[in-house]
């Protein structure tokens, strides 16, 4: 395969350029228990080709897959870019995933080597991968396994469970310490990056960018945003695993700037390092900043940010703009999706409060594009009325691996995504986000399709049926299921919480459930549909009469 030549955009291309003009300067400053770390250019570059040669070791090389279970650490960056440069693809899974979500993933996409830290936060991943099918993770081979305690010598550690127990394990150390791979298999438009995001079926599907589009988008949104600018500095409080942070990293890393990277986010620390290391960009959910405004008592704590961009994951986004804006913090809506990448779009700093409050905004790239459709007829619609979004730019994805009817369904012919999401257009080039067209709900800032949940509920014995409607509880938005039972099965909530916790990310563990005889329908010539509505009314006075 050939390689990177010249100025072409690649990830490997983009980060030896940096090492090269500042080999010496600060990339990234790490916050960990232990104590920072500072990392240079030159440092991050070779991080990257030295895992390179250990992966390539491995036998990885174009196009497998390496899974990246791992929280926000140097060792995830690292791995990544020696991916790039072994045109190899990593698969990004949330840490906060168990055992069913993280078994398909790695089954789906077929990965050959995992990647995890298995005490992170006192969780015990290699326990949860024992709790796996077996089957799921045949295609594994090799298990990287990182730990910030670990010794030296890069002994590998005790024995994994039995669905791994023929794997090979290997330390993330002794990887790291190999000498650097030299070669550059990197090339444009092959895929490197894969991450997961709710469909119309229960299983996520998985969005494959290439090389030249993460690139390319990272530039962009680094211009629009300010993070190339002499003094830039960004805070990396955003999980690299999901598009939201990775696009923020990248963009970081484009720009030339300094990256202050948390392994997970902490409001007080989180707080404590904008001031500190004087942050002028950060990404977060409009809770985070909310608690991180609870953390200070200045009147304006962080005089440092000048731009900060937020998603509207709770309740009362524009009570939180307007709390912040009192404290000389000014937020600025974001938009994106896994398809088109996180911060395609954005609020300027100069908008009104209530304008600034809505996700939207103007694209970064000045190619890219949006228009809006009747999601019946597909007509066009004019400034103002309120259609599907359809976007299109140097960010779109390469398609959904493995699932080229799916691609075709989502991507128009003449490139644009149709994103599922309701919205409008005005005369000034900015659009303005609505709401997602169909069900599929913002539980822990992110996009989860109920009939993931749904279908893993319906696996407990005694449950003949579920559907899951998203609530307001404790201001943010949680499932909420009702199921139908066999028959002579009994309810058991404790169970089915329990059941749900084991198997999937806390924050998809239903608040409630509730048993009907049978689920509301409406009756119509294409077949039954479930009347959603009716079951999130029903949801909500269940909750009203909860906290009475």
């Amino acid at each position: 395969m050939a390689g990177n030549a010249g100025n072409t955009p690649t990830i490997t291309a983009l980060i030896a350029e940096k090492a090269r003009k500042s080999p010496d300067s600060t990339a990234i400053h790490y916050d960990r228990e232990a104590g920072r770390r500072t990392i240079s250019w030159a440092a991050l570059d070779a991080m990257g080709r030295r895992c390179a040669r250990g992966l390539a070791d491995l036998g990885i090389g174009p196009g497998d897959r390496l899974a990246l279970w791992l929280p926000d650490v140097p060792a995830w960056l690292a791995l990544y870019f020696a991916c790039a440069r072994l045109g190899a693809i990593a698969v990004c899974i949330n840490t906060r995933f168990r055992s069913a979500e993280v078994a398909d993933i790695i089954a789906r996409s077929g990965a050959t080597a995992l990647a995890l830290w298995p005490g992170f936060r006192d969780i015990d991943f290699l326990d949860i991968l024992g709790a796996t099918d077996a089957a799921a993770l045949a295609a594994l081979e090799t298990v990287i396994v990182y730990d910030e305690e670990e010794d030296d010598d890069g002994a590998t550690p005790a024995g994994l469970p039995d669905p791994l127990d023929r794997c090979r394990v290997v330390r993330y150390g002794a990887l790291a310490a190999q000498p650097p791979y030299e070669r550059d298999l990197a090339v444009p438009d092959a895929g490197c990056n894969i991450f997961t995001t709710s469909g119309t079926t229960s299983a996520p599907k998985f969005v494959l960018h290439s090389q030249a589009g993460v690139v390319c988008h990272a530039i962009d949104v680094a211009h629009d945003f300010g993070l190339d600018e002499p003094d830039a500095a960004a805070l990396q409080a955003l999980p690299l695993c999901g598009v939201f942070g990775f696009c923020q990293a990248m963009a970081t890393l484009a720009g030339g700037s300094c990256m202050t990277l948390m392994s997970a986010f902490d409001a007080d620390r989180a707080a404590a390092l904008v001031r500190r290391d004087r942050i002028t960009h950060m990404n977060a959910t409009d809770g985070m900043y909310g608690d991180m405004l609870a953390a200070r008592r200045e009147a304006a704590p962080f005089p440092s940010l000048r731009l900060a961009g937020f998603a509207a994951f709770g309740t009362g986004a524009g009570d939180v703009v307007a709390e912040a804006e009192r404290r000389g913090l000014r937020l600025v809506g974001l938009y994106g999706m896994s398809e088109i990448q996180a911060l395609f779009a954005r609020r300027k700093a100069d908008n009104d409060i209530p304008v600034r409050a809505q996700a939207g905004g103007w694209p970064v790239s000045p190619e890219a594009a949006v228009r809006v459709r009747d999601p019946d007829t597909g007509k066009p619609l004019g400034h103002g009325e309120a259609g599907e979004l359809e976007a299109r730019g140097p960010s779109l994805m390469k398609g959904y691996f493995g699932d080229a009817a799916a691609t075709a369904q989502t991507v128009t012919a003449d490139g644009f995504v149709r994103t599922g999401d309701l919205a409008h257009t005005l005369a000034d080039g900015s659009f303005v986000f609505h709401a997602r067209m169909g069900d599929a709900l913002r539980l822990g800032g992110f996009l989860v399709n109920p009939a993931e949940i749904e279908e893993f509920v319906a696996r407990h014995p005694g449950i003949a049926g579920c559907q899951v409607v998203g609530v307001e509880h404790g201001g943010r938005t949680r499932p909420f299921a009702f199921v139908t039972l066999d028959r002579g099965a009994a309810l058991d909530q404790a169970a089915l919480g329990a059941h749900c916790a084991r198997g999937m990310a806390r924050f998809k563990v239903p608040v409630a459930f509730r048993a009907l005889e049978a689920f509301p329908v409406t009756w119509s010539p294409n077949g039954t549909k479930i009347q959603r509505a009716r079951l999130r009314e029903k949801a909500v006075a269940e909750m009203k009469n909860a906290r009475k």
